[in-house]
């Protein structure tokens, strides 16, 4: 079998974590099989459809490196096509118009609920033959009222015509065998008054037109499937392999939502973490493979199946995936993270030109990191001057009792011919050692005059990395905060 996988994302908003996984499976599916992944809009929503929500999406997939083989295809660039299967269905007596006023469908939804029934169309258009299926259709708003049936709108809808009988069975690549009674399923419609397709019809056309072989995505749409195999079926045409993923819930056991924090892959990226975290985490929301954790993109490509994904909703824990990200932050390459790492730099307002190479400064840093965010904010004092000491920090180590030896200390450095972490460390060491200081007692005020901070990488490679010009500069602003704590008390 030829496999062809697709992502079919409607752009009402942006693109949420739970399609992300589904893109992910479905990419994942097709590489490993060495198939082809589709990207199609789902865009008929023309009131809710934006072209900010496309961008979103887009630049979320991007981010992630889902790339498609064909697409983004639009549906609404579609909707000729849509309006000749409608017809075909019209015509052949699988689908007939439907009158019924918004009024008349809201009396009879309230009558059902108030009955305890499962709120349906009863048929109040339904021709009993192909025959009145034709006769029906012909019925136009100009002609005499009485020609129209009763509780009758100007512009009608088109309905499939259900089978009434029977049931549909569809073996779910993870859920299996699933069967669906026929006397559940209503007359959906498949065209709106204004002749705009509507989801059912849509996604049936352009899954087979794509020649879409495996439909994986959420177990939301579940109950869509036995109405789409019927429409399918109407047409003469054979349903693709059906996937439904489980629902990702929150941490409290519900849906995931805004409420929970970060839904939206984006606002993943923009919190600081690497495509990489995020997708290794995605891809354990469901599916695993022994009890491994981490999984390389070619780890995933190579092991992942449609039959390891579990058929129990799984629950997101942002602990998790801070850990992975923390993960990747120390064992990706450092010019690979460095790339997202100036980025966040640029949104704080930095230069990464104004101070030392990023790539350095990612090594420097990433064993005290969990986001890239955290790695920006502790990096600032690498490229800016700061314009005070932070007042805890220098309340317990620029006293005047250090300040002789960050003295000598600061016309050692100025001395140095190769301003390296090395040298840098021997004369700290040397220093320490001649004045009987422990090493801390020297290094930890060093520190807050050079960073502002009571904590930075190691202060030799601190220090190199600030530079020499910066170091000395900000030593000299730690001398005379000494010498005024001292004058003042």
């Amino acid at each position: 079998m030829r496999i062809r996988t697709r992502f079919a994302p409607s752009p009402t908003g942006y693109l949420h974590v739970g399609g992300a996984r589904t893109a992910l499976f479905s990419w994942l599916y097709a590489r490993r099989h060495g198939g082809e992944f589709i990207l199609r809009v789902e865009d008929t929503d023309r009131e809710r459809s934006t072209a900010e929500s496309v961008d979103a999406i887009l630049e979320g997939m991007s981010w992630l490196g889902l790339d498609y083989d064909q697409g983004p295809f639009f549906q609404s660039e579609r909707f000729p096509r849509y309006r000749e299967v409608v017809q075909r269905l019209l015509d052949s007596g699988h689908a007939y118009h439907c009158y019924c006023s918004k009024e008349r469908l809201e009396t009879l939804r309230a009558g059902q609920m108030a009955n305890k029934q499962k709120p349906r169309y009863d048929g109040h258009c339904r021709p009993s033959c192909s025959r009145a299926v034709h006769a029906l259709r012909d019925i136009r708003p100009s002609m005499a009222k009485s020609a129209v049936p009763a509780g009758a709108t100007d512009a009608p809808v088109v309905r499939f015509r259900n089978p009434a009988d029977g049931e549909v069975v569809m073996e779910d690549a993870i859920r299996g065998r699933i069967a669906f009674q026929n006397a559940e399923l209503d007359d959906l419609i498949i065209a709106r008054g204004d002749g705009t397709p509507t989801y059912n019809l849509t996604v049936v056309v352009d899954d087979s037109d794509m020649e879409i072989s495996h439909v994986i995505r959420g177990d939301d749409h579940i109950n869509n499937t036995p109405r789409q195999i019927n429409i399918i079926r109407a047409l003469g045409l054979e349903p693709p392999i059906y996937a439904h993923v489980p629902m990702i819930l929150g941490d409290d056991g519900q849906r995931l939502s805004k409420r929970h924090g970060a839904v939206s892959v984006v606002e993943y990226r923009k919190q600081g973490y690497l495509p990489e975290a995020l997708l290794n985490y995605l891809v354990r929301l469901g599916w695993s493979h022994g009890d491994q954790e981490i999984f390389s993109l070619d780890e995933m490509v190579a092991l992942f199946d449609l039959e390891d994904v579990n058929r129990a909703a799984s629950a997101f824990n942002t602990e998790k995936l801070v850990w992975l990200n923390q993960h990747y932050l120390k064992t990706a390459d450092p010019a690979h993270v460095a790339r997202y790492f100036g980025m966040h730099l640029g949104e704080m307002g930095i230069d990464p030109d104004a101070g030392p190479e990023l790539t350095e400064v990612v090594m420097a840093q990433r064993e005290r990191a969990k986001t890239l965010i955290e790695m920006a904010e502790n990096s600032v004092f690498f490229y800016q001057d700061f314009e005070a000491f932070d007042a805890k920090a220098a309340q317990k180590h620029l006293r005047p009792v250090i300040g002789a030896a960050l003295a000598m200390l600061k016309e050692r450095l100025q001395a140095l011919d190769s301003w390296t972490a090395p040298a840098i460390h021997q004369e700290v060491v040397d220093l320490a050692e001649e004045m009987d200081l422990k090493l801390g007692k020297l290094a930890q005020p060093l520190r807050v005059a050079v960073s502002g901070r009571g904590f930075s990488p190691p202060i030799d490679i601190t220090l190199e990395l600030v530079g020499k010009r910066r170091s000395l500069e900000r030593l000299d602003k730690a001398l005379k905060f000494i010498e005024d704590r001292a004058s003042s008390a």
